[in-house]
This record gives C-alpha cells, structure tokens and sequence, in this order.
C-alpha cells in the first residue's frame, strides 16, 4: 500500500463499531479502521497526530504481545500502525458519510490526525486459496460474549451463578430500547462443547443477531441486524443466498424446505469450525478441556434440562472457543471482587503517582505486562503488586468478553489441497476455511467503575423484572433435536487455510 498515492475511491464502508470505523479496499485484501469520536468530544477529536498514532500502536501492542499469546498465534493478526495523508482522510471521511447507519452517526470519523490501523481483510480468504466454482467466499462473524458463570466468593447475589450475563443484560437493553425483540441465544449454549447446545445457540444467533452475527459474501455484508425487519423473510433471502454453496445445483428441494436445509449445512460448517483444534494432528484425538460443571448452564436458557445437562461439555483443547473462554476466566474474582482492588490502586496512585508507569497502568502492552497478567499470586497478600496484576488480568478477560470471531469460508474443487488421509464423501460440500480473532483492543483502566455500575443496574432490573417460571423451547426442537443436528448425516469436509 503506497501511503503517497492514496485514493479515497479505492475504499468502500465496510462496518463500525463505537470507537472506530472500518473501511476496506476495492481490490487488495485489506481493511483500514479508523478512530471516531463524539461531535462532543473535544478532548479526543483534537488529538495530536502522536497522541493518536500511539493510541493506535498500543492496539497493535497488546494484540501482538498481550492477547495473540493468550489465544494462539494462529487466530491473532495484529495488523500495523499507518499514517495517512491527511487530505486522503477527508475525502474518504466525506465519501463514506452516505453510507452510514444513521444511528452510527452521532460519532464522526478522525480526519485531524491521519492515524489508522491497517489489518487484512478477514471476510475474505487469502489469494492462494482455490475457489473451486469460482464462488465468492463466505464470512461468518460472530461474538460469542461470555461463556461462563461466576463461581467467585465475592458476588453477593446468587442468581449470578444461575443466570448467565448476557442473558440478564437482554432484558435491560429491552427496557432501555436497544432492541426490541429478546435474542434466544446463550452463550453458556455455544461454549458448552455439546453439539445439541451449540447447533441451537448457532441457530438462534441466525434467527436473532443483534450485533452478535454477520455473514459477508464476497466481502459485502449480506445479514446482519435489521431490528424492524421481517426475521422470517430474511431467512428465506439468505437461505437463497447460501443456496449455491449448500445444495447441489440440481437439487430437487425447494421453497421453505430448502431454506430449512441450507441453514442447517451453514449451522454444521460453522460447528465445525469452532470445534477444530488446529494443534492437533488429524490421526490424533484432540485433547479436551473439560468445564466446570456449575459453570455450564444458564437457567435463563431456553433448552429443555435434558439437553442442559445430559452429554460431555467439553471443549477440543486448541480450539478457538477453549482459548477464549480460557482467557475470559482471567476474571475469577468478578467485578464485585475487583472493585476493593481497583480502590487499592486508585489510592497507591494518589499518594504515588509516578508509579502509574512503573505499574503499566496505560501499557506499554509488552511482555512485561503480560508477565503480569500471567504471574499474578494465587492469594491476596495485600500487596499493590497483586491488587495491579487482578486489575490487569480482569482487563484482558473484558477483551476476550467482547471480541469477535470471524470464520471464512470457501468452496473447493475437488481435488484443492484436500489431506490425503481425509475421507471424502464426493456428494458433500467441501470448503476451505480459516478462523480468526478480532476486536482485540485493550480495555480502559478506568472504565471499571462503570462496569461495577453497569453490572449493579443489569442484575438489580433482571431480579425486579423476570418471574421464576422461563419460556421453553420449541417443541419441535425438544422433542426431535437429531432433526435439526442432522445426526444420521455426513459432515461437509472442512479444509484449515491459515490467513
């Protein structure tokens, strides 16, 4: 990318989220993501051009040397640091104003300092990867949120340990009108490892993304969340999208069943996916990370108990779901636990405040800081040290909480680069895919005390509002789930292609 002969119609809207603003180029596999602030925001929207280039080079710091350790090289592309023309910035910044949501626009993009961060396009896979007819590929996004209950000494309301967050937390966007309709999903459901769990998680994910699913096509995003939208209609228009790359050309299934058939292929690719640990050769049994058993279910689910608790819940050991869940449990105090330890450093800070950098407060995100995060004493022995490093170790489990994974697929031909150990079944689907992780940007030391206020107001409104009594799932879904896992089927052949 030639920084001198930038063009703002090389690049189109691609996505944003509350701090930033995603674009991608027209032709090369690459995004750039650009910060945005509030019109209100003086403060940030003046920064100097260092101040905003090393604001950026600590997002690229701790993805590189903080979370791309704790989840695998494989799933991690940190990206780099760029300085664009500044004129190049306004123009595009004007380019792309017509195309976005009008709810996004309370925000406006930087055009004072020309920092980016450029990283690859992730809804595509790489040039070299075969695309057997001539498809374009598909991309999955989705954020899983947290896949576990608390189990620490420290939270005061047991519900906590019933009910995970993410489903208390739907209740209360209810009530404040970010959605007008309660999302089924659980994330407990697709962390769980048992493949009745997660084909429903998944399914309810399709019925109701929020901002949780995405599928892009060719890189143009093709389902997302439409909150007024006919969600049935929009099944039937993506299944019709999907259709080519899951059902032969000459298939015979039609309509409304054939929409039931594509979504259910989507759904098994995308399990697939999640589940394999890439560590591992093929000819071995993966490892397994088996989870707690407290920690596995949700009383705010919807499935019938049978599915809650019958089955393995467990996890493929180096799959991408085992790591981040793995590095969600750095927070084992929650946020209750948290809060004493925050005051203790909040007052180190304020009677010595040159240790803020000694301490790693705002970074540098290097392996110092990660030595802390990971060597952290088991037991509070009252020290600034530990009180720092459960600060630490609480932030980078608040990163895990809110990434994103992106699974991009695509078709093979049939004989693209497939392990000739593989069984193949010739009337099967066969893809290429590779899974990565993203949104990986370090948490604000002081946006703690709103999380403990944020976290106080979800619980207090979820006890006030829920009867004891919850909604079960479909019939048809409890009393058949093998029709939906498709249990007597042969899985699609998946094919790993690393970014």
């Amino acid at each position: 990318m030639e920084l001198d002969k930038m063009d703002e119609n090389d690049w189109k809207y691609h996505g944003e989220g509350n701090k930033s603003l995603v674009v991608s180029h027209v032709q090369h596999a690459r995004v750039l993501r650009l910060l945005k602030y509030s019109t209100e925001d003086d403060e940030n929207s003046h920064k100097t051009t260092e101040q905003a280039f090393r604001h950026i080079q600590n997002i690229v710091d701790y993805s590189k040397n903080v979370m791309k350790p704790l989840l695998g090289e494989k799933f991690v592309h940190n990206g780099e640091a760029v300085k664009l023309p500044i004129d190049f910035v306004r123009q595009l910044s004007l380019k792309v104003q017509r195309e976005r949501p009008e709810s996004r626009c309370d925000k406006v993009m930087d055009t004072f300092s020309g920092c980016a961060l450029c990283l690859p396009n992730l809804t595509q896979l790489s040039s070299c990867c075969c695309f057997g007819q001539h498809r374009p590929p598909l991309c999955i996004e989705i954020k899983p949120k947290c896949g576990f209950l608390p189990s620490s000494r420290h939270v005061t309301k047991e519900i906590k340990s019933k009910v995970c967050r993410f489903c208390m937390h739907q209740h209360f966007k209810l009530a404040s009108g970010k959605w007008k309709r309660l999302s089924r999903y659980c994330p407990l459901d697709l962390f769980s490892g048992n493949k009745q769990r997660m084909y429903l998680a998944i399914k309810h994910l399709i019925e109701e993304p929020q901002n949780n699913f995405k599928i892009f096509k060719g890189g143009e995003c093709i389902y997302s969340c439409k909150d007024d939208a006919d969600v049935l209609q929009d099944l039937d228009e993506l299944a019709q999208h999907l259709r080519p790359y899951f059902l032969p050309s000459g298939s015979l299934i039609n309509g409304h069943q054939a929409s039931k058939v594509v979504l259910n292929e989507l759904i098994q690719v995308l399990m697939s996916a999640l589940l394999s640990s890439w560590d591992c050769p093929r000819t071995v049994e993966p490892r397994k990370t088996h989870l707690p058993e407290g920690r596995v279910t949700c009383e705010a689910s919807i499935l019938h108990r049978d599915l809650l608790w019958n089955g393995n819940h467990c996890l493929p050991k180096d799959c991408v779901l085992a790591k981040i869940l793995g590095t969600q449990m750095h927070d084992n105090l929650d946020i209750e636990g948290l809060n004493p330890l925050f005051r203790r450093v909040e007052q180190h800070l304020q009677d010595f405040p040159k240790e803020r950098s000694r301490l790693q407060i705002d970074g540098p995100y290097d392996e110092s800081f990660l030595e802390k995060v990971q060597n952290c004493p088991a037991e509070d022995d009252g020290s600034i040290e530990y009180a720092v490093g459960k600060v630490h170790q609480y932030r980078v489990a608040m990163t895990a909480k809110d990434c994103s994974i992106m699974i991009a697929i695509a078709p093979c031909g049939e004989d693209d680069g497939l392990d000739q150990n593989l069984e193949i079944q010739p009337a099967k689907p066969r893809f290429s895919y590779s899974v990565s992780i993203l949104d990986l940007d370090p948490k604000p030391y002081d946006s703690i005390p709103h999380q403990s206020r944020l976290d106080a107001k979800i619980l207090n409104y979820y006890l006030r509002s829920t009867q004891p009594n919850h909604q079960e799932v479909d019939n048809l879904e409890l009393t058949n789930p093998g029709l939906f896992l498709g249990r007597d089927r042969e899985d699609c052949t998946l094919v790993f292609h690393p970014v």
